[in-house]
């Protein structure tokens, strides 16, 4: 994902964090609209330092973004699945087209490239087992060089998180 409060942030060595900083994190992470003025009570600082440290954090590239969790199934995006992707070359060409194809597909909610029997897993939310036979048949499969797919169908969501463990030391 692009660091969409600091766009130009280039790959900083990341400075230790102190006690503060990763108690931040964590509220962020718990609700990104909590105020400052709320942020800061819950830390134990004043309004200003507080803020001063949320800004640091997002132009150290700490923070990527704040984002609203929606439910998909308000949305119609109910069915999850993870494909298994197999290409039948991994040339540079050929990993970049399916960089650049993928990225196109809004079913598509993310896109790993992965070190053992496959090349990508990605994880694909539709509105039912027919949106996914489309998107299978008429996305997927026609972006070229892919030599297979295995399709795993979620049938029950145990735990589903974005959150990153920040450690207290």
């Amino acid at each position: 994902m692009v660091n969409r409060i600091n766009p130009s942030l280039s790959r900083l060595p990341a400075r230790k964090l102190d006690k503060i900083d990763r108690k931040i994190l964590k509220l962020l992470q718990e609700d990104g609209r909590i105020s400052n003025v709320r942020l800061a009570e819950m830390i134990h600082l004043s309004p200003t330092p507080c803020l001063e440290r949320v800004r640091r954090l997002e132009k150290e590239g700490f923070i990527k973004n704040y984002v609203a969790v929606l439910e998909p199934k308000m949305l119609d995006a109910a069915l999850v699945s993870f494909i298994e992707v197999s290409l039948d070359r991994t040339t540079t060409r050929a990993l970049d087209n399916f960089r650049s194809e993928v990225m196109k597909m809004d079913e598509v909610q993310e896109c790993h490239m992965v070190a053992g029997g496959f090349d990508y897993l990605i994880k694909v939310r539709t509105r039912d087992m027919e949106h996914y036979r489309r998107f299978l048949g008429e996305q997927l499969s026609s972006i070229k060089d892919i030599s297979s797919t295995h399709t795993y169908v979620v049938m029950e969501e145990i735990k589903a998180s974005s959150a990153i463990k920040v450690s207290e030391s």
